[in-house]
């Protein structure tokens, strides 16, 4: 076999299943890192609880992603699964639980646990992991890659798998890096932007607000007064703007249509309640109770710190009472239960995002075996891609996927490599 190892760039979700992959089936492999540590971007996931993957069928999980993205996926997803990975996990003792939105989580421990049950994996098999050891650059010859620069420092190899992420969280190691050294091995890399990200409201927020969080609501986007997207879920208000589950999980969208223009948001409060019975209960409420505040029933559905700002959109004082609700006052409160605004998107911050959308083109990789279509002996996986699924777990299957297929790849061309050199000796 050639003494040239694989070399992995970038420890994060994609980049371990590539290295302990590789390795499984025999392949040296070197798994370089920038960090002092790996799997930095698994440790933050999930509030540091780590959503691991999502529960149920893998072409239900498919559905989750655009059509382009979930085709390219399929056959990685099928090659390992969600339970392919929750199955490595209890290898090592580490059990999960699923939660009711599908969503599945260690049971007893956190995203360090998931880590550090990663790195086994790679100490079993004989990885060398060089940790702060940050590429510069791949080198390549002619359309074959030649090597990985870390530092002064030529690695030379035939295989070179990019695992190195996006450039969300840029503080976790992921700087947009491959993305550079992709164009200049050939590639298209698609427009990035924002996704999974919080954004930032026009007007601003009031101070007061940071740290408020709505339950359980739906938060939607218009453009030109259209729906251009929506989602259900939490939502936290920050200093500048919102952030959640919900606000995450219609980033996407809103980053790529404001380029068109203004977009406006707007949350239902409560979303399990039409616009009728709701008008019904507020009426029903008034005659019951005509001399309590109007301020009580919406402190029923709303923090108490967000009553006064709901009630003002509608135009009603703190003070009303039930009797002197009248109609036009009740339809206003409905409205804006249901649609209260909370001004346009001012901005998408793509550095505080989970992952971004765009990445070199997937036309340009087989999905078969992540090899690239441009560059001999270079391997694409994880955020690198130009992928990106919604909030639930779905990206670091995408990740552990696409890197499980590009180890196992690049191993096995590896492989055939050195047996036709040792027959050519012969």
């Amino acid at each position: 076999m050639t003494r040239d190892p694989i070399v992995v760039i970038g420890a994060g979700a994609a980049g371990i299943l590539a290295a302990w992959r590789a390795a499984s089936l025999g392949a040296p492999v070197v798994l370089v890192e920038k960090n002092d540590r790996i799997g930095i971007k698994i440790l933050i996931s999930g509030g540091g609880k780590c959503n691991v993957t999502h529960d149920g069928p893998i072409e239900d999980l498919l559905k989750a992603f655009r059509p382009n993205e979930a085709r390219f996926l399929r056959p990685s997803f099928y090659r390992f699964t969600n339970q392919d990975i929750v199955e490595m996990l209890a290898r090592r003792g580490l059990g999960v639980y699923t939660r009711p939105d599908g969503r599945i989580f260690p049971s007893d421990g956190t995203a360090k646990d998931v880590v550090a049950k990663l790195g086994q994996f790679l100490d079993e098999v004989g990885v060398r992991v060089r940790l702060k050891s940050g590429a510069t650059g791949v080198e390549s010859n002619k359309g074959w890659v030649t090597g990985v620069r870390v530092g002064n420092e030529l690695i030379s190899s035939s295989s070179v798998i990019l695992a190195v992420g996006g450039s969300s969280f840029p503080g976790a190691g992921t700087t947009g890096d491959g993305f550079t050294w992709a164009r200049e091995l050939g590639h298209t890399v698609v427009k990035v932007r924002a996704a999974l990200a919080p954004i930032f409201l026009q007007p601003q927020p009031s101070e007061d607000w940071a740290g408020v969080a709505l339950r359980d609501c739906v938060l939607k986007a218009r453009q030109n007064g259209k729906e251009i997207a929506r989602w259900r879920g939490d939502l936290l208000f920050t200093h500048r703007g919102i952030s959640g589950p919900a606000v995450l999980g219609i980033s996407r969208e809103v980053a790529e249509k404001r380029e068109r223009g203004p977009v406006s948001l707007e949350v239902d409060l409560v979303p399990e309640i039409s616009y009728e019975d709701l008008r019904d209960r507020i009426l029903k409420s008034t005659r019951e109770h005509p001399r309590r505040l109007i301020k009580s029933f919406v402190e029923e559905i709303a923090p108490n710190r967000l009553v006064e700002p709901i009630l003002g959109t509608a135009g009603i004082e703190a003070s009303t009472s039930g009797a002197y609700l009248n109609q036009k006052d009740r339809n206003r409160l409905v409205t804006t239960l249901k649609a209260w605004s909370l001004g346009h998107s001012h901005h998408v911050y793509l550095e505080k995002g989970e992952v971004v959308a765009g990445g070199i083109a997937l036309d340009e990789v087989d999905p078969q075996t992540m090899r690239s279509r441009i560059c001999e002996g270079l391997y694409v996986c994880g955020e690198v891609l130009d992928v990106a699924g919604p909030v639930g777990g779905y990206n670091l299957q995408a990740a552990f996927s696409t890197g499980y297929v590009a180890g196992e790849t690049a191993a096995l061309d590896l492989i055939t490599k050195a047996r036709r050199d040792e027959e050519y000796l012969v």
